[in-house]
């Protein structure tokens, strides 16, 4: 395995997305991706990035997670062990949960050989480790400690036959299945996977709105809406998650509420 990765940036933030949207995490956003979904909002990690080694790369993530003592982050709901904060949740499936969280994300982490050691390490010291991957590629060699939020694209993204089926049985409790939903077409899809597969059996199924991009976002090599998609707004979405009595989580991207939606490293 590789001891080096392209990295397009590492960032502390709050985690806007999953079931544990909220949280303080350090976010490290890998270069490159083989998806180019409609709707992409970080085609700048397409092709910009610089090597960094994995003794750097972990290095970093300690700076940014050291500010998280028992002194700064006492909570009632909590315990402090090895001087990290620790939150125990039982509705979660993942117990102990360290803060910040740790995210590998895109572009897509597991193009790069060297994420896979990565995210080993970060894992035996300690970290809450979470995977943003599209579901095209295979997951199976991913530390069995790593939370896995997973996609599946829907149609409006252009890249509905890239989902990668053969990863379904793969998943466990403590992973995630995102559909992110811009259109009527995208809803009535997920809605058929979702009971066809099973897939609230298997995880938590998040039903995620496609937050509009701005123009200067759209890069010339994002795939094209298919002729004949319906946009759906977040209301309309809700309305119909809440009329079909669906067993998922709607989200939104929290981060772009709180900043600028076109704002990096947030």
């Amino acid at each position: 395995m590789s001891d080096r990765l392209t990295i397009n940036e590492i960032y502390l933030s709050l985690q806007g997305e999953s079931t544990l949207a909220g949280l303080p995490c350090v976010f490290i956003r890998l270069t490159a991706c083989n998806l180019r979904c409609s709707y992409c909002d970080t085609a700048y990690a397409f092709t910009q990035g610089r090597t960094m080694t994995l003794p750097e790369i972990t290095t970093r993530v300690e700076q940014l997670a050291a500010p998280y003592q028992p002194a700064q982050t006492a909570a009632p709901f909590a315990q402090f062990q090895n001087s990290s904060f620790i939150i125990h949740h039982s509705s979660f499936p993942i117990q102990n949960l360290r803060l910040p969280l740790v995210e590998l994300t895109g572009g897509e982490p597991l193009l790069q050989k060297g994420s896979l050691p990565l995210m080993k390490s970060l894992c035996d010291a300690g970290y809450t480790v979470l995977l943003e991957t599209s579901g095209a590629l295979d997951i199976a060699h991913v530390d069995p400690r790593v939370r896995r939020i997973m996609d599946l694209k829907c149609p409006s993204s252009g890249e509905v036959k890239r989902n990668r089926w053969q990863n379904l049985p793969l998943l466990k409790a403590t992973d995630e299945i995102k559909f992110v939903i811009g259109t009527v077409q995208d809803y009535d899809w997920a809605k058929e996977q979702l009971a066809a597969r099973q897939l609230a059996k298997i995880c938590p199924v998040l039903f995620s709105w496609v937050s509009p991009i701005q123009p200067h976002q759209r890069d010339k090599s994002l795939r094209k809406i298919p002729a004949g998609q319906t946009a759906l707004t977040r209301l309309q979405l809700v309305e119909k998650i809440m009329a079909d009595a669906l067993p998922v989580r709607f989200q939104l991207q929290m981060h772009k509420f709180i900043w600028p939606p076109d704002q990096r490293s947030v």
